[in-house]
């Protein structure tokens, strides 16, 4: 565990020189300058989230499904219960300083515009939304009321990855044309029907659970995780993983919004995501005036191994072709290899740091990335996956699913928020709500 001094000191070392944007500090800081914070979302993931605030002062915790929370409760016995995220910021609202926001897809963006509209700092694990649209509102959103954000795709902070971003801004891979970015997920039945339904488990508010999405009856594929595959609440594979995987490039290359996705898959039911898929992205400003590929792979495809002299290829990573080498990095973030034989410790000397991190921030790049939060809640440096930043990066990995969902090459229109060749599309970049939420 990092202690604040640490990571403060951290940051503020490696980050000298460095433009950095607005932080705010309108806080109601506790006791001993600590922050007040809140979790919509306390168990699975949201158990970790809000667990590495426990240097913080955690006052609520909010979770539809109590036994998921149970650990949670059990770790911060003081902090009140609720099981409605609106009613939780309407009664402590005025305690709160920042919220951690850990729930199924679907529920990510009211959730966070309910914190930001009150003026806290928000912490949103990936995606950061469900659909497109919400994404661009987020972004605005949280610009508008001057809040700190965060997007929880940890590897982020990850010291091999940022010196990763140095040393592909720095040219070592000269220019960079095409990538490859795969995963093992689905580990959760995709292309699949709707179960049948079965009774709600004790302990859950389902009508809660499904907040803003049509109303249905419970089933047994959905809660804890299995919730992913279906498009009402989760992202499928693309949306799980995109945001981990497709980081690198987005970080590295500054890559905006793609102008050409193309989805193959096996069938694409109105359900659920499909059993794999391979999406290819076409982003302006190539070598050349060339578009860049990313290339994305789920459900056992693989890109072939031969593009950096491997005999085999690990069940997640990503590889990066440039005019001069090739990097393989064979993980969701950190170390990597080059095609040429070149090490990372090889650029040392000619490629200065230029991105904050701490030096064992390895050992846990999700704490770090949490503690990068609650600095910049502080005061104290930045975040680097600020909404401003995730919120595109969401938007291309969202946009992958509405190709799938296409049937059909797709032209995006970026500045109009729209699918310009395929109007049946523009139906999957904002959903309804259902009215009873």
């Amino acid at each position: 565990m990092f202690t604040r001094r640490q990571f403060v000191r951290g940051l503020s070392a490696s980050a000298a020189g460095l433009a950095l944007p607005f932080v705010a500090r309108r806080n109601v800081l506790g006791a001993n300058g600590r922050l007040n914070v809140a979790a919509i979302g306390a168990g699975g993931v949201g158990e970790d989230d809000i667990g590495f605030c426990g240097g913080e002062n955690v006052v609520a915790l909010c979770d539809v499904d109590q036994r998921a929370a149970a650990a949670s409760f059990k770790r911060f016995p003081e902090a009140k219960r609720f099981t409605d995220f609106r009613r939780m910021l309407d009664q402590e609202g005025r305690h709160i300083d920042a919220v951690t926001v850990s729930t199924p897809d679907h529920t990510h963006f009211h959730a966070a515009q309910a914190a930001i509209e009150r003026g806290k700092h928000v912490y949103v694990q990936k995606p950061l939304t469900h659909d497109v649209w919400e994404a661009r509102a987020l972004v605005a959103l949280a610009r508008a009321n001057k809040v700190v954000t965060q997007m929880g795709n940890q590897g982020h902070a990850h010291p091999d990855s940022r010196r990763l971003v140095e040393l592909i801004r720095a040219g070592v891979l000269g220019d960079v044309g095409e990538m490859h970015i795969w995963t093992d997920r689905p580990i959760w039945p995709q292309g699949i029907s709707r179960p049948r339904p079965t009774r709600v488990p004790p302990g859950l508010d389902w009508d809660l659970w499904l907040g803003s999405a049509p109303w249905r009856e419970y089933h047994a594929g959905c809660v804890p995780s299995k919730w992913r595959a279906f498009w009402d609440f989760g992202t499928g594979a693309l949306g799980d993983m995109g945001c981990h995987l497709m980081d690198l490039a987005f970080f590295a290359l500054d890559l905006g919004a793609p102008s050409r996705i193309e989805a193959k898959s096996s069938k694409v039911s109105t359900e659920t995501a499909p059993k794999w898929s391979a999406v290819t992205y076409e982003f302006p400003g190539g070598p050349g005036g060339s578009p860049r590929r990313l290339i994305w792979y789920d459900g056992g495809k693989i890109p072939p191994a031969g593009l950096v002299k491997q005999t085999k290829l690990s069940r997640k990573g990503y590889i990066f072709v440039g005019s001069k080498d090739a990097l393989y990095v064979p993980y969701y973030w950190g170390r990597g290899t080059f095609r040429s034989g070149a090490r990372m410790e090889d650029y040392d000397a000619s490629v200065p740091q230029t991105l904050p991190r701490l030096a064992d921030s390895a050992d846990d790049p999700h704490e770090a990335h949490m503690l990068e939060w609650v600095a910049a809640c502080k005061g104290e440096g930045r975040t680097l996956s600020d909404f401003d930043y995730a919120g595109r990066l969401t938007e291309a990995v969202l946009l992958g699913n509405v190709a799938l969902r296409a049937g059909a090459p797709m032209e995006w229109n970026a500045a109009e928020l729209k699918v310009a060749n395929i109007p049946a599309a523009n139906a999957f970049i904002r959903r309804e709500y259902r009215t009873a939420f």
